[in-house]
């Protein structure tokens, strides 16, 4: 048998496939296997998630997904993970990372009993086309021709190509008669027009974030937000990504409504505006401002209140109450997502409908698979997709051990 892509799904397969007898053939693009694995989690990681639930998802066919993950829970992938050395330790949120909190330990246990397995890797290889034949698969590549009776595509998504992330596979999986869902970037940041957010670049601050798009909320989450050159990003922006990648790819118009201090209520935040005016002191309007407030963001706000106040002494409730108001609800027109370069995934993919989620097979071409970020579902930040390439991995492997 025949794996294309030696990344999480293409390495949990071919250690599947061989431990119960197949004899596989990986190829690999890169010049080592698991590059996406190697810089995930800053180097320590995220590999997985206990709280696995088909919610975290997202596709074209949701009871795919709840097919595809039934009867692997996180213990199921932690034992495969084990068997291969490989201990792990949960952090927040579930997220699981190795106990050494290093991504090339994972590639090098997962390498090394691909090497105790027999597995044949073979590195540098672009796959250029695939053909059916009356009996199996004929694959040409940079590295010579393979021919195979089974053949899993593992060759993910478009995202990152710097690290390898390519479409090409998964247009050769359209040239063999599957659909394919045009791959958008997710898990990225977003681009803005306004010219304030690169004032404000390098800031960073908890934050509530809302998502609309034509004036309707679409999604909220709170965490990190960043202001960049370009717009925003941090991990409360990764989370909306993917909604707003699509619809802005879509023309729709897309806002963010930011409130930069989600721990205060508005009351509760207008009473210690009033609490802190000190007409004594009588300090400029921008710096009272900055007891509260990084300084880059200070203009930003009296530029959207468009107060004209010298001083704290000038202040009044009405004032009081547009600063709350815009400090709360800040709000920022969004452009554009970042491209696949900046994308830690990406949408879309082989339509799963031509996808069984038992086996991984091609309901349309037999002896064909399928596994990871390859096929239209994405998961939320978090080892959500670690876990649906490891998931998808292994369900293939075990259907790819015919010896060919």
């Amino acid at each position: 048998m025949l794996v294309i892509g030696a990344g999480a799904a293409g390495l949990a397969a071919a250690v599947t496939a061989a431990r119960n007898g197949g004899s596989v053939t990986l190829l690999e693009a890169n010049e080592k296997p698991g590059k996406k694995i190697l810089v995930s989690g800053n180097g320590r990681c995220n590999i997985g998630n206990r709280q696995i639930d088909p919610r975290r998802y997202h596709s074209g066919d949701p009871l795919f997904v709840s097919r595809v993950l039934r009867g692997y829970d996180h213990t199921v992938i932690e034992t495969f993970l084990r068997s291969v050395g490989l201990e792990l330790e949960e952090e927040e949120e579930g997220k699981l990372f190795p106990l050494g909190r290093k991504a090339s330990s994972v590639v090098a246990l997962l390498t090394r009993e691909c090497q105790r397995l027999g597995v044949k890797l073979v590195t540098e290889c672009q796959v250029t086309d695939i053909q059916k034949m009356q009996e199996g698969f004929l694959i040409k590549s940079s590295q010579g021709v393979y021919r195979s009776t089974r053949l899993l595509l593992a060759a993910g998504s478009p995202a990152a190509p710097q690290l390898g992330g390519s479409n090409a596979v998964m247009l050769l999986a359209q040239k063999l008669g599957h659909r394919l869902i045009p791959p958008r970037p997710a898990l990225v940041a977003l681009t803005s027009d306004e010219p304030w957010p690169h004032r404000a670049a390098g800031v960073k601050l908890p934050a509530h974030l809302t998502l609309t798009a034509g004036g309707e909320k679409i999604r909220e989450t709170r965490g990190d937000l960043l202001f960049t050159d370009y717009g925003v990003s941090g991990l409360a922006v990764l989370d909306l990504s993917r909604e707003a990648s699509l619809r802005l790819h879509e023309w729709e118009y897309c806002e963010l409504r930011i409130d930069l201090l989600p721990r205060y209520s508005r009351e509760r935040l207008e009473n210690l505006l009033l609490a802190r005016i000190d007409p004594r002191r009588n300090l400029p309007l921008s710096l009272w401002l900055e007891g509260i407030l990084h300084p880059k963001l200070v203009s930003v706000i009296l530029e959207e209140t468009k107060l004209t106040l010298q001083s704290e002494a000038l202040l009044h409730r009405k004032a009081i109450k547009k600063l709350v108001y815009t400090l709360k609800n800040l709000r920022l027109p969004l452009s554009g997502a970042r491209d696949f370069r900046y994308a830690e995934v990406a949408t879309g993919g082989i339509d799963v409908s031509e996808v069984d989620p038992e086996t991984m097979e091609s309901k349309l071409i037999p002896g064909l698979y399928f596994a990871g970020e390859i096929l239209d579902v994405d998961g939320d930040r978090g080892g959500f997709n670690f876990h649906w390439a490891w998931t998808t991995g292994i369900r293939a492997g075990k259907k790819l051990r015919v010896k060919s």
